[in-house]
């Protein structure tokens, strides 16, 4: 091959090359909704390094695609409609301001029953352990380390129907609880959990009302939590992999029935977590309803 063939050769590879890699950021990204507890996704534009992203006084995360930088923002499960702002800022120390509107979202109502009624309404002793826990799964929860590489297209960590979909008004013996901030995922006592994607494991521990429970952080304040687990099998400040086991199905904590708790936060924001994953609620749906059949 004559030196001009090689040349176009190599041109025309780099091309096919920069091609694969802009449609590999594409599918890596979550599935924006902006709704409460849905994910924002708002292009930087180029720069020659990593502007600085807030949202309601948090860090957001910012990462490279082929046309410059992108935040990818959490919205909380309580937000209202209508219109709010990212504040940027670039390496030379320039601010602006990015608008975006969320929009309004009625998620279904769940009643449950719970047999164990200090899981409903806990005790004096019980509502002292319950405020301690509080800051220590708040702490995890808000993580925000700082990463290049963030993998953000995350692997069901248990195979099995969605028994609770994400954002149920819950009501618990007809009490009204807190929105349902992560996916219910039915499987056997005793199946592995894996990690859905690269991590460090920040905290673990048995609380009140989660039970046996894993905290991931997995860069630039994604952060999953793992909850009513029969065993833990990994420790604090341990690195773990995709596909590596984190613990086993269980039934500890608030229950009524062995299943996982899979919660993912977003710069301290609880989403909705089939944003980020292949499975999407209509499936999730469809495989409750194959299950109950």
């Amino acid at each position: 091959m004559h030196t001009s063939g090689w040349r176009y050769h190599w041109q025309g590879l780099a091309i096919v090359m920069l091609f694969a890699a802009s449609n590999a950021f594409a599918l890596d990204l979550p599935r924006e909704a902006a709704v409460p507890g849905g994910v924002v996704i708002r292009e930087l534009g180029p720069s020659p390094a990593r502007p600085s992203v807030t949202f309601n006084g948090s860090p957001v995360m910012v990462v490279p695609r082929a046309a410059g930088w992108v935040a990818v923002v959490g919205i909380p499960l309580g937000a209202k409609q209508g219109g709010y702002v990212l504040e940027v800022k670039d390496a030379k120390g320039n601010r602006k301001t990015l608008p975006f509107e969320i929009q309004d979202k009625a998620y279904e109502t769940q009643h449950i029953t719970i047999k164990d009624k200090r899981k409903v309404n806990p005790n004096k002793r019980d509502l002292e352990r319950i405020a301690r826990e509080k800051v220590r799964i708040q702490r995890a929860l808000a993580s925000f380390s700082k990463q290049d590489d963030v993998v953000l297209s995350l692997v069901l960590p248990v195979t099995g129907p969605t028994s609770s979909p994400f954002g149920l008004r819950r009501y618990f013996n007809e009490q009204p609880r807190k929105p349902h901030s992560g996916l219910d995922i039915a499987a056997p006592r005793g199946t592995p959990i894996r990690a859905p994607a690269p991590g460090r494991v920040i905290d673990t521990g048995d609380f009140f009302f989660n039970g046996n429970t894993v905290f991931l952080d997995h860069g630039q304040g994604l952060v999953t939590m793992y909850c009513h687990m029969d065993r833990i099998d990994v420790e604090s400040g341990q690195r773990v992999d995709t596909g590596d086991t984190l613990g086993v199905v269980g039934m500890t904590g608030r229950v009524t029935g062995p299943h996982l708790h899979w919660g993912v936060s977003l710069n301290d924001a609880r989403v909705n977590p089939s944003l980020f994953t292949r499975v999407d609620e209509d499936t999730a749906r469809a495989g409750v309803a194959a299950a109950e059949r």
